[in-house]
């Protein structure tokens, strides 16, 4: 089992960036697909991207493609997601997730992670 801590949200200007990390607890982090799904006001749970347990292969949503960098540092047990360019849509609670599978499943599907962090709020003023 692994335990989930995401930091790093917060409020931020339309063409701004931020760097959400997720600290995992456990020795199976490195064996565990990772992903970030966000849910907005009103919105359902939408997946975001996701990488493999040794971080050779991502997979982005097509909205946040080329604007968000997923990455995953091993040795300290934290996924990291590098948000650029934010845009007012990408005002949501972001989560981050862990599979127990090691590879990144296709297509994503946001429900699908077996750990669950607390979410960490982003919002994106206008």
């Amino acid at each position: 089992q692994v335990q989930l801590v995401e930091s790093g949200g917060g409020l931020v200007q339309a063409g701004g960036s931020l760097r959400l990390s997720c600290a995992a607890s456990g020795r199976t982090f490195s064996s565990y697909a990772m992903g970030w799904v966000r849910q907005g006001p009103g919105k359902q749970r939408e997946f975001v991207a996701a990488i493999s347990s040794r971080g050779g292969t991502t997979h982005y949503a097509d909205s946040v493609k080329g604007r968000f960098t997923i990455s995953r540092d091993n040795a300290k047990n934290t996924m990291y997601l590098q948000m650029n360019s934010l845009k007012y849509e990408d005002t949501a609670v972001y989560y981050c997730a862990a599979d127990r599978r090691a590879t990144i499943v296709k297509p994503p599907n946001p429900d699908g992670y077996d750990y669950w962090g607390q979410g960490t709020q982003v919002t994106v003023s206008s």
